[in-house]
């Protein structure tokens, strides 16, 4: 009995080694895994789902919310400084096309005073 026991165990161990089960995630396993630490602080062993990055224990399931609410909740939870608002930067772009056009009348100026002579010609501000 014994040694019919060991032979059926052998032959579906042999079984699933040759299909790749038995390999599949090992050390050498050359897919993705997943990127978050365990407990322990080591990293996740298990395979990343694909396109996320994690496993399905560590959010690779998740779809995030979904709802108004939800949405607004997370945009708030993620808000640490408020200095990339939609708002600020749209005043930083504004900022920065004023800051062109009067960079480009100060250079259009000092073309104009070179070519009086008020400024010597090789001029750079």
């Amino acid at each position: 009995m014994k040694g019919t026991d060991k032979n059926s165990s052998f032959d579906s161990s042999k079984k699933i080694i040759s299909i790749g089960l038995g390999t599949r995630f090992g050390v050498n396993w050359p897919g993705k895994r997943c990127l978050a630490k365990t407990r322990r602080g080591t990293p996740c062993q298990k395979p990343a789902i694909t396109g996320k990055g994690r496993c399905q224990l560590h959010g690779g399931r998740s779809t995030g919310p979904k709802t108004p609410e939800g949405l607004k909740r997370l945009a708030v939870l993620n808000t640490v400084h408020g200095q990339r608002t939609k708002e600020r930067r749209a005043e930083a772009k504004a900022l920065a096309t004023a800051k062109k056009e009067i960079e480009a009348q100060l250079k259009d100026r000092i073309a104009l005073m070179i070519a009086d002579g008020f400024l010597p010609k090789g001029y750079r501000p």
